[in-house]
């Protein structure tokens, strides 16, 4: 049994959006007012909401391109397998899917559970009970590539933070898979550390093909004549 167990996942009702805006510094009233001056450009705004049945197939979408590069290099897909397990998450209690949307455009996506879900899991309650650790694990964290490095991420974190907080949560718990390195390097500068590693390793094996090669057939015997053989009915009808 968990040592002090959080609130069940609220539902996917959507929540007043939380924003928050690029820091940029306002001109001064004065040079606003200045004759031919441009206006002043409004900064990009991002909302945070519960994922809604309608959304599924574009975050699907945002999700493979999100991980496409990711996927190229590391053993164990870093999203959902297919498209059917991710909609089976949909309807799965516990679990908290948020969309993060600037206009109409999806820039982020977070999913994260307080207890470990479904049944292909491989994760170790008693380790974190050990250590008093009372853990918000998050399953997926993605940040749409054409947006790195404007604070969406850091923002994506922020809720998550937030999340957990107010649950009476601990520890933010996820997987990177090693050789991520740009993710690692990412996490590390806020403050995760290392836990624990499952690493794949290889060995290379001496193969042979599971079917001999063809191999050539001796001639007749001497005073011998190919015959034939002869065709059955069925063939002959």
């Amino acid at each position: 049994a968990k040592a002090s167990p959080p609130p069940a996942a609220a539902s996917r009702r959507r929540p007043t959006a939380v924003t928050v805006v690029a820091a940029t510094a306002a001109a001064p009233l004065k040079d606003r007012r200045r004759k031919g001056a441009a206006p002043p450009v409004e900064a990009p705004v991002i909302e945070v909401r519960r994922i809604h049945r309608r959304d599924l197939n574009r975050v699907w979408e945002f999700l493979k391109i999100s991980f496409a590069h990711v996927n190229l290099q590391t053993v164990e897909y870093q999203r959902p397998r297919s498209k059917k397990r991710f909609e089976k998450t949909y309807d799965e209690e516990g679990i908290d899917q948020l969309v993060f949307e600037v206009g109409d455009q999806i820039v982020a996506y977070a999913e994260c559970a307080h207890e470990v879900v479904g049944n292909d899991n491989w994760m170790n309650e008693s380790y974190f009970e050990r250590r008093n650790m009372r853990p918000l694990f998050v399953e997926e964290l993605a940040v749409h590539p054409d947006w790195n490095g404007r604070g969406v991420g850091g923002f994506v974190l922020e809720q998550l933070h937030h999340l957990a907080k107010v649950r009476g949560l601990s520890h933010l718990v996820l997987e990177v898979a090693e050789n991520n390195e740009h993710a690692l390097t990412w996490y590390r500068k806020r403050n995760f550390r290392k836990l624990d590693a499952a690493i794949f390793l290889a060995a290379s094996v001496d193969t042979e093909d599971e079917l001999l090669p063809p191999k050539p057939v001796k001639p007749p015997p001497p005073g011998t004549e190919s015959v034939a053989p002869t065709p059955t009915p069925e063939e002959n009808a």
